[in-house]
């Protein structure tokens, strides 16, 4: 009798390449002999975790990306390569107003429309905003909030471009400047409509961090606090990405498949009629959502719950 371990990897390639369902299922198979290590290592493996509907040419990887620092990246030559490089280093599309990527747990595909691809009202008035080039970002610019009362912005893309039957999560990309005002304790509403569901909710920016300070607090005198209300409160304070940026949840929707239609992200305040300064926009990101099986058969539940209703 042969061991499964002591099969040769033109054996075992195959065999992985219909079992393994994930990027993490490949690296643990990587450690189990050195078959399995070059069987999962194999074109044959990653390239299930490659988008299906996308070309993935490496010198159009390479072209399309911001410019590499020099000396130039080594050519991507493996599937895997292709992978792990979209993991760890987007790509600009769409004449640089997009930024594309791939989940590194699932393979699935990230974007971040960027501030030139979404609709600002009175974006393109000089004494509301401004675009400049000064703020680190991934886009050549960043949308900067000089002054208004009607605040009103919105991002739109085709369900076929993302990963199907998938939930994904929204975020808003941004910073302040020293000198902003009007966001202090203002809630601005925010819509994510995807065919005939829509989520709203209300966030706040949170430019000075009392509402982090807050949390923290709370965190620090009731460190057993339910892991449910830690999730929701988070939800509703902006995030250090690491970057220079802060990132805000919007909301969830669901990819059928096959995709259909196309998703609409709206953040808005035109009621309040407070001045606003200071807020500057890289963009909106849309990623998968990593969810529990419990999570994931509340939401769909629900979703089933919604459609009921409106019929």
């Amino acid at each position: 009798m042969v061991e499964l371990g002591d099969l040769p990897p033109d054996c075992i390639t195959p065999i992985l390449s219909q079992v393994l369902t994930t990027p993490v299922d490949a690296g643990r198979c990587a450690t189990f002999s050195r078959a399995f290590r070059a069987a999962s290592d194999s074109d044959a493996v990653w390239r299930n975790f490659l988008p299906p509907d996308l070309d993935l040419d490496l010198d159009l990887i390479v072209s399309t990306s911001s410019p590499p620092p020099p000396p130039p990246p080594p050519p991507l030559t493996r599937k895997k390569d292709v992978f792990l490089r979209l993991c760890t280093d987007p790509i600009l599309i769409d004449s640089g107003r997009k930024s594309f990527a791939l989940e590194k747990w699932s393979g699935k595909k990230c974007y971040i429309i960027g501030a030139r691809d979404l609709s600002i009202e009175w974006g393109n008035t000089p004494i509301c905003w401004r675009w400049s080039s000064v703020h680190v970002s991934r886009f050549p610019e960043a949308a900067e909030l000089v002054r208004v009362r009607w605040l009103d912005v919105q991002a739109k893309m085709e369900m076929r471009l993302l990963s199907a039957d998938t939930y994904y999560s929204a975020y808003l990309i941004f910073k302040f400047v020293h000198e902003n005002s009007g966001f202090e304790n203002q809630a601005v509403g925010v819509s994510i409509s995807s065919g005939s569901e829509v989520e709203r909710r209300d966030i706040y920016l949170d430019p000075d961090g009392r509402w982090r300070q807050q949390y923290q607090t709370a965190r620090e005198r009731w460190p057993d606090m339910d892991p449910s209300v830690v999730r929701s409160t988070e939800e509703k304070i902006p995030q250090d990405r690491g970057d220079g940026w802060k990132e805000i949840y919007l909301g969830k929707f669901f990819v059928n498949d096959p995709p259909t239609g196309e998703v609409e992200v709206s953040l808005k305040d035109v009621t309040s009629g407070t001045w606003r300064s200071g807020l500057v926009i890289q963009g909106i990101e849309l990623r998968p959502t990593q969810m529990s099986s419990e999570e994931s058969s509340r939401l769909r539940i629900d979703r089933l719950l919604r459609r009921g209703r409106q019929r």
